[in-house]
């Protein structure tokens, strides 16, 4: 049963399972971003491997000749910031190198708020030599705003935030935080960076699009990005309106602590995890 449910969340456990959904979805007028759910580091040999299976990922994108305009999700974590700072600088940095070489950009995840201090570092070297590197900012955190206001210049991804996060370092209230994801919308519409809308909710969509008019933003200035599986039809909609829609494919061995983390997140999920199941 639950593997019937990661067929519809989860690309595979593969790179080229991961490819092989990405060429799907580009075909039908999408962007991808790609996500690699690994196991938790513990060793530098770990974390090496985990920078071989992004390595792995883009050479099955560029073989496929969809890797330019791709996108990497890439966890710190799982390329040693739990173990150092510097070493999680210097996997990540040839992530950068070699998806630049093909034509697709990164997005370091700055995960949970425990680390989320130390992913924004490693994230400011980074842009050095890297200037495309991306940023997620969770609109959960009580910072939020402050963070996006000190990356107006920068592609950041704006998300919601995860759950089981104490309560004194984020903002609990399901209204509190999507005031917080409006406020940091509107900062980085009227910055000079590229935001990266990453919601499935209806109104926050409406408001994005209303700030990109008001800012007077192009439609290649920015874009929204959904989770595979999640709302495609909204998805194709809003490409077909012109938008820039990017989906976000997770695969890897870490797919079912992937799905628990999705219902954790956003309850609301039980109902299109049973449709699945049935069929509809």
């Amino acid at each position: 049963m639950t593997r019937k449910l990661m067929s519809r969340y989860v690309a595979g456990n593969s790179a080229e399972d991961a490819a092989s959904v990405a060429a799907a979805l580009v075909a039908d007028g999408l962007l991808v971003s790609l996500d690699h759910l690994g196991d938790e580091i513990r060793n530098p040999d770990q974390a090496a491997r985990t920078v071989k299976a992004s390595l792995a990922l883009l050479d099955s994108l560029a073989r496929r000749g969809i890797a330019k305009g791709a996108d990497l999700t890439v966890r710190l974590t799982s390329v040693g910031l739990h173990l150092d700072e510097k070493l999680a600088q210097e996997n990540a940095a040839r992530i950068c190198q070699a998806a630049g070489e093909v034509g697709a950009t990164v997005t370091v995840d700055t995960e949970s708020p425990q680390v989320s201090g130390s992913a924004l570092g490693v994230h400011a070297a980074l842009l050095e030599d890297h200037p495309t590197v991306g940023v997620s900012i969770a609109s959960c955190l009580r910072r939020a705003e402050d963070h996006c206001r000190s990356l107006v210049s920068a592609r950041v991804r704006l998300c919601r935030g995860a759950a089981g996060v104490p309560a004194s370092l984020v903002r609990k209230n399901t209204m509190e935080i999507d005031r917080s994801y409006v406020r940091c919308l509107r900062v980085l519409m009227a910055g000079q960076g590229y935001p990266m809308v990453a919601t499935h909710d209806r109104r926050l969509i409406e408001v994005a699009s209303a700030l990109a008019v008001l800012n007077e933003r192009e439609p290649d200035s920015f874009e929204y990005q959904m989770s595979y599986g999640m709302r495609p039809l909204e998805q194709l909609r809003l490409a077909g309106l012109g938008s820039r829609v990017r989906v976000r494919v997770p695969y890897g061995v870490d797919w079912y602590s992937h799905l628990t983390r999705r219902l954790a997140e956003r309850p609301a999920n039980l109902t299109l995890l049973a449709r699945s199941l049935l069929g509809r």
